[in-house]
């Protein structure tokens, strides 16, 4: 386990920022090494914690920054410019920081002291047992992301309360504890390891059961006396939990859409002898692109918005609406990304070319399962018309 946090962390938005760029231009640098080990590697890893991105989500009670929703944005924005898997992590270590600040005190204390990295998996896949003091868990759960570096492991487990309601929880516990199988072998986001990890009549102590079901109905801690500026105490769990994505998203494009005007700027087709910057073909689809990346952009700052402005607009978003921003956001994406692509041509299909490694990877952001489209405008689409569409964000 790692060293304690003993102290207050103290980080600024240009410390984390500058952080953000070190993380992207080492694992850019390392990308075709991720791609081959279907990790990034523990170098990365390491810098994430040197320059504080996996502490960004420690509630300043705990030690951590104070680092808002905002700063998290472009933070994340900034590491997926350079490379998404890296990005991926980004997001997911700190954001898993969260988990713990639902905890009662014991396990808060347990997990924030140890200063370890937490990965987690909320597909209720497992079984547990109530016995005294605890659960005893068992189960097998796939795309545990960041798993290859953790520490902790929060699982997802489905049961029965003693009253025979169906409940959700999320028991964290020690990787040591864990089995965890090499099964990441995937078209895109290879660098995120995210791996299989199986557990066999594990037993977890109460104080490190997350109650997934209370977290959702009140966005509040077990213990009365809490950090009542912790931002995610004021947010819907789980739009709040997926934010990351449609982030990262952006940034791809992003980088997607300068890398397809640096080489456009010196490309000349063979068909007409035309510099394709001074061709209307060209100058058509960079203008259409940059369009649609507006657009994104707006509906992410939306979403950030509706999301930070919860509580205060009467807590009345309906979480399909953030799927629905939050997909939509990532269908434009993956749009220009097409569109560059096709625009291009065969010369940017060469494996390990920008063009090619970011639209993998923003094809593989876009089938996580809270990522697909059609799910989200049915979701929404049922609500509209003021029927429950019972997504959870």
């Amino acid at each position: 386990m790692t060293q304690q946090l003993t102290a207050q962390v103290n980080l600024t938005e240009d410390e984390l920022l500058e952080g953000a760029r070190r993380v992207g231009e080492l694992a850019e640098s390392q990308a075709h090494q991720a791609e081959e080990n279907a990790s990034v590697s523990r170098e990365v890893v390491d810098l994430m914690k040197e320059v504080g991105i996996t502490k960004m989500m420690i509630p300043e009670n705990q030690g951590g920054p104070g680092t808002s929703l905002k700063t998290f944005v472009k933070v994340l924005r900034t590491v997926s410019n350079y490379n998404v898997s890296a990005a991926w992590l980004s997001f997911l270590y700190p954001l898993h920081n969260m988990l713990p600040a639902y905890l009662p005190q014991e396990g808060q204390d347990k997990v924030y002291k140890d200063g370890g990295l937490i990965a987690d998996i909320f597909a209720a896949v497992g079984t547990a047992e109530r016995v005294e003091g605890g659960y005893r868990v068992s189960g097998k759960w796939n795309f545990v992301s960041g798993v290859n570096h953790a520490d902790w492991v929060g699982v997802g487990v489905k049961f029965e309360d003693e009253s025979g309601k169906s409940k959700v929880i999320l028991p964290i516990i020690p990787i040591e504890q864990l089995e965890v199988v090499v099964n990441w072998d995937t078209f895109g986001l290879r660098g995120s390891g995210s791996n299989q990890v199986n557990a066999d009549n594990v037993f977890v102590s109460d104080e490190m059961i997350f109650d997934v079901d209370k977290a959702v109905e009140t966005r509040r801690p077990h213990e009365e006396n809490y950090e009542k500026d912790y931002p995610l105490y004021h947010v819907p769990l789980f739009p709040a939990f997926y934010f990351g994505f449609p982030v990262m998203a952006v940034g791809a494009a992003e980088r997607m859409i300068e890398e397809f005007k640096n080489a456009t700027e010196k490309r000349v087709r063979l068909m007409d002898g035309v510099r394709e910057s001074e061709s209307p073909r060209s100058q058509r689809v960079i203008a259409e692109i940059t369009t649609e990346f507006k657009v994104a952009e707006a509906l992410l700052d939306k979403y950030m918005t509706l999301l930070e402005d919860y509580e205060k607009n009467g807590c009345e978003t309906p979480n399909s609406e953030f799927f629905a921003l939050r997909t939509k956001i990532i269908k434009n994406t993956v749009d220009i990304g097409t569109r560059i692509l096709l625009t291009l041509g065969g010369g940017a299909l060469y494996k390990g070319g920008p063009i090619e490694l970011f639209y993998r990877d923003l094809m593989s952001l876009a089938t996580h399962k809270t990522s697909l489209y059609e799910d989200a405008v049915a979701a929404y689409g049922q609500d509209l018309f003021g029927f429950d569409s019972n997504v959870r964000g």
